[in-house]
């Protein structure tokens, strides 16, 4: 299985609101455990570890690049 790297979301400014208002009322410290608590949930939906790995590299070189 190959990582998805095409814009694949049914309604992302719909997804972007709801990931804002998840973080609402919750400090750095919480917000940070959130995403990691978001991250893992999808990761085991994904359930591949060579997809997971892709998708790590990905972040990585979009984190490369970011001025």
């Amino acid at each position: 299985m190959e990582l998805n790297t095409t814009p694949n979301l049914e309604s992302p400014d719909d997804f972007y609101e709801a990931l804002l208002e998840a973080h609402e009322g919750l400090s750095t410290e919480e917000s940070h455990a959130f995403n990691a608590r978001l991250v893992l949930v999808l990761a085991n939906h994904i359930g591949s570890l060579a997809v997971l790995r892709q998708a790590l590299e990905v972040a990585t070189r979009s984190n490369e690049s970011t001025p």
